[in-house]
């Protein structure tokens, strides 16, 4: 007769040394051969962990106690670090945390890809604070709790955190949480309003409210009012992102300028821009310098939104050829390049994840090709990167993985050579990776 064995119930408690970080940002240990995921520690801790996920191979635990601190331990400055789930790096100094990135990023192309640079690239670094200038922010109105919070979720949970401020949230907008919380109380809808999508020019602030429900006159003038006090741009969407409107009058344009290049480009407070305007310079820097950009140069750009890098390779190349899916953003785009007296760019709109065998957009040749894709990578036109023959590609990427797997494709099937990649600490005190890598054929 069989007999079922009994698992053997996890201990309430127990001490682990941390050995890693894992890709999420906790601290890794091996207890009896199982990993320990401890968060808010370090490698070269010893703690004293209470474990709140169970599994067979694993745990994720909480430290309880800190035994022994990493040199590289630091004070977090927000006062919310453990319970809001947006920074879960703060405890580590700034050269730890792209540490941390560097080994990721290296880790993914040689786990996922088989493939390692023959150069790493100095991490691109600037402000830690008040830098990210595009957020959604939860709105929940919680009576128990004092009335609407307004921020990011838990760590860990669904609920909106209770959030005072936000340290890395632009100041206009980050030291203003609990009053756009005392805002919205004083509204007649405020059980309708989910979310506030924050987008910051470098001349204006805008905030677009998502209402689930008409606002009555007196909501409106409460808005006004105090778009008025504070100088925020307040846009109201009632439905999906083509209903968004300025709540009163001719809304200010957004902007933000790229003084290296002369080029000025606006936006909408809803398309996509790079979240720390000054590794977003130092990006656009670093990727013409490796594609070592030529006055008689063929460019292809593609994945190009707003023209952010296309306005200021136009500077530089002969031609510049750019792709983009959205509509919109290529209309903002050929826009913008009117603005800025730029006629040496041909935006096209088309699909890049389901593109034609022979689009209308690819050149016969081009001379280099620059790839900046969503997290999903650029797996479905690395085909057609290769059939342009371009002597260098540069690859800006947001998923280390993505970037792994395509990196492969460039290198295996496509006789190119990764001769250099770096990561770019576009979201300080997250485990979000930003990264560049360099192909040469």
């Amino acid at each position: 007769m069989s007999r079922r064995c009994k698992r053997r119930k996890s201990p309430e408690h127990g001490v682990v040394e941390i050995t890693d970080l894992a890709s999420n940002g906790r601290g890794v240990g091996h207890v009896d051969g199982k990993a320990i995921f401890v968060a808010d520690t370090l490698p070269g801790e010893r703690a004293l962990y209470k474990p709140v996920k169970v599994k067979r191979d694993y745990e994720q635990a909480e430290m309880a106690t800190l035994f022994s601190a990493s040199p590289q331990r630091a004070t977090p400055r927000c006062a919310h670090f453990g319970v809001c789930g947006g920074c879960i790096l703060q405890h580590a100094s700034p050269q730890a945390q792209v540490e941390f990135k560097q080994r990721q990023l290296i880790d993914a192309l040689e786990r996922v890809g088989g493939v390692s640079p023959a150069r790493v690239l100095e991490p691109l670094v600037g402000a830690r604070w008040g830098y990210r200038r595009r957020a959604r922010l939860g709105v929940k109105h919680v009576p128990k709790k004092g009335g609407t919070l307004v921020g990011f979720r838990e760590r860990g949970a669904p609920f909106i955190a209770q959030l005072s401020r936000c340290e890395v949230l632009v100041p206009e907008v980050g030291e203003r949480l609990t009053e756009l919380g005392h805002l919205i109380d004083g509204l007649s809808i405020r059980s309708a309003i989910p979310q506030i999508e924050v987008a910051a020019g470098d001349n204006h602030i805008a905030l677009v409210f998502r209402v689930l429900e008409e606002p009555t006159p007196e909501d409106r003038e409460r808005l006004r009012e105090y778009a008025e006090m504070t100088g925020l741009g307040i846009y109201l969407q009632p439905g999906n992102e083509s209903t968004i409107a300025p709540l009163a009058g001719k809304p200010e344009p957004l902007y933000y300028d790229l003084p290296a290049y002369d080029a000025r480009l606006q936006f909408e407070p809803n398309d996509f821009v790079q979240i720390h305007a000054e590794i977003n310079r130092q990006m656009i820097d670093a990727a013409i310098t490796h594609l070592d950009v030529q006055h008689d140069d063929t460019v292809l750009e593609l994945f190009s939104g707003l023209g952010n890098f296309s306005m200021p390779l136009s500077r530089s190349a002969g031609e510049v050829i750019t792709v983009e899916g959205e509509a919109g953003l290529v209309a903002r785009a050929r826009a913008n390049a009117e603005r800025n007296g730029v006629t040496n760019i041909t935006a096209h709109v088309d699909n890049l994840f389901e593109p034609a065998e022979h689009p209308a957009w690819l050149p016969g040749r081009a001379d280099k090709v620059l790839l900046d894709p969503p997290r999903s990578g650029a797996a479905e036109v690395l085909e057609h990167v290769a059939a342009t023959g371009a002597s260098r590609v540069v690859y800006c990427s947001c998923h280390p993985a993505t970037l792994a797997r395509d990196a492969a494709t460039l290198v295996e099937r496509h006789g190119y050579r990764l001769v250099a990649a770096g990561v770019m600490d576009m979201f300080p005190h997250t485990a979000h990776i930003e990264s560049m890598a360099v192909f040469e054929r």
